[in-house]
């Protein structure tokens, strides 16, 4: 079986990662900025009122969330949204984007929890049902989780790795598409993924105009290694980790690797879709004013508050960790 087929059944298949309600944060196998501070979704609200403000998009513009989970991140940005700009809630459309029905349920239920109907929220199955004139599109931490192959290049053959009797084999690479990508950006070793361009062309041919945020850990140039690893109750294993027993962790703990962005931004130029900022997360969220939303805590909720929000927010944008390891991509089509 190929990497990639295999990569999608762990989490997308049948009892699969991604089909179960887990928990992300303490209690889960990972963290992510939305579990660390609601000012990262407050950052983005930020984002989005200012583009509206700007004219680019209308006050009735629909606002995505692409691999919403919990949902947590699209609620804290309207949370915000109506914080800085209350009467846009009363003019813009909110939209998920979730295959899997029963978690459709479990954000429904959560939102109707947080907001009742003062909210217009639609779900989408996959993002080529989107046919909206405008938009803003948020994801975080969903390139990481696209199929990939692991390509590997020894004593000048490339060789693909493969998975039988859940065991890491070899075999020859005679994908043209594969090899062309290998050339095109001298990957001797590591990670491919796939479906990036069909996503962007998805938002492409769907949405007339739109901007697209997108938040995931990795570096713009590919490293040449394996980065692809498993993570179980916030504990590391690389794939390739000697003595690992795949079948152990199937389905059952997340299966990532990291996301190469020069590779996912030619891929969205290719679709059409212009590429206006890449940027580590710590400038992205400093420049985009989440230091600005902490002054308005101090002014509004006191010194204490103040403090505590600091501390999750420092997590964010630490350079020693998701501050630099984690980079923001913005897209518009539309300009």
């Amino acid at each position: 079986m190929r990497f990639s087929k295999y990569f999608e059944e762990w989490l997308y298949g049948k009892d699969g990662y991604y089909t179960k309600y887990n928990s992300i944060g303490k209690d889960g196998d990972f963290y992510t900025a939305v579990s660390t501070s609601k000012f990262f979704g407050g950052t983005i609200a930020k984002k989005i009122v200012e583009t509206i403000e700007s004219g680019f998009l209308p006050e009735d513009t629909t606002i995505v969330e692409v691999g919403a989970h919990h949902g947590y991140l699209l609620s804290d940005i309207i949370e915000f949204i109506n914080t800085l700009k209350p009467e846009l809630i009363e003019t813009l459309n909110f939209a998920i984007v979730e295959r899997f029905d029963h978690l459709k349920e479990k954000q429904i239920e959560y939102f109707d929890k947080c907001f009742g109907d003062v909210i217009k929220l639609s779900h989408y199955s996959d993002v080529k049902e989107l046919k909206l004139d405008s938009a803003y599109v948020v994801a975080n931490e969903i390139f990481d989780a696209f199929p990939c192959e692991l390509v590997y290049k020894k004593d000048g053959n490339r060789e693909l790795v493969a998975i039988e009797n859940d065991e890491l084999g070899f075999v020859e690479n005679d994908d043209a598409f594969l090899n062309k990508i290998c050339d095109k950006y001298s990957i001797q070793k590591g990670e491919i993924a796939l479906g990036y361009k069909e996503f962007a062309k998805a938002l492409h041919d769907g949405i007339d105009k739109f901007e697209f945020i997108t938040f995931d850990y990795g570096d713009e140039y590919h490293r040449n290694d394996f980065s692809t690893r498993i993570y179980h109750q916030h504990k590391v294993y690389p794939i390739f980790e000697e003595n690992l027993n795949l079948k152990q962790y199937f389905g059952d703990s997340d299966i990532t690797f990291d996301v190469h962005f020069r590779y996912l931004i030619d891929q969205f130029e290719e679709a059409g879709v212009k590429n206006i900022e890449y940027k580590t997360q710590l400038k992205a969220l400093v420049d985009m004013g989440i230091t600005d939303l902490l002054e308005m805590v101090k002014t509004h909720a006191g010194e204490k508050a103040y403090t505590i929000e600091l501390g999750k927010v420092k997590t964010l944008i630490d350079p020693s960790g998701m501050g630099e390891r984690f980079k923001m991509a913005l897209f518009r089509k539309g300009i």
